[in-house]
């Protein structure tokens, strides 16, 4: 396994629960919080703080983008884009709170301090409208972008230990 990373590494949940699909990424960053152990990483519900996630950005050395992403792929698609890849992902816009990232990205590369590494994971969306619940493509890939997280803190250096209470039951 690679070596743990040196720096603050957040593993951010983005989107807005009463919007269907939108909550995705706060959807996966509960499950990844009730079952696993990932020593060194934080993980935070950026749900639609807008630029107040500016110091959490900027403080970051590794952050993951947990989120609903429109790649033009079919509802329920894993979706993993690159830090290259992000100006495209804030480009198509899903709802309100990506103009604020876009915003707090745009201002972090203006300083000069964006994140080494940056990545966004996530699943193409079908239902954006008003409900709290996910539609059934993307409901049904919350194991997907939970694994891809895992496997891109890995790569970062950071091992992931299931919770002692889900490994006994």
């Amino acid at each position: 396994m690679p070596r743990m990373s040196e720096g603050r590494t957040v593993v951010l949940g983005l989107g807005n629960p009463l919007m269907g699909d939108d909550g995705l990424g706060l959807a996966v960053l509960g499950r990844l919080q009730e079952e696993w152990n990932v020593p060194g990483v934080e993980f935070v519900d950026g749900g639609t703080w807008g630029m107040n996630l500016l110091p959490l950005v900027e403080e970051s050395t590794h952050l993951l983008l947990l989120d609903a992403i429109r790649s033009g792929d079919p509802p329920g698609t894993l979706v993993e884009w690159e830090r290259d890849q992000l100006p495209r992902y804030l480009s198509l816009k899903l709802s309100p709170h990506q103009i604020d990232l876009r915003e707090v990205l745009a201002l972090a590369e203006w300083r000069g301090t964006m994140p080494e590494e940056i990545a966004a994971i996530g699943l193409s969306p079908r239902d954006v409208v008003m409900t709290t619940s996910l539609s059934p493509e993307v409901g049904a890939g919350l194991d997907l972008v939970m694994k891809a997280a895992l496997r891109r803190l890995e790569r970062w250096g950071y091992g992931a230990e299931r919770k002692a209470a889900l490994v006994d039951a």
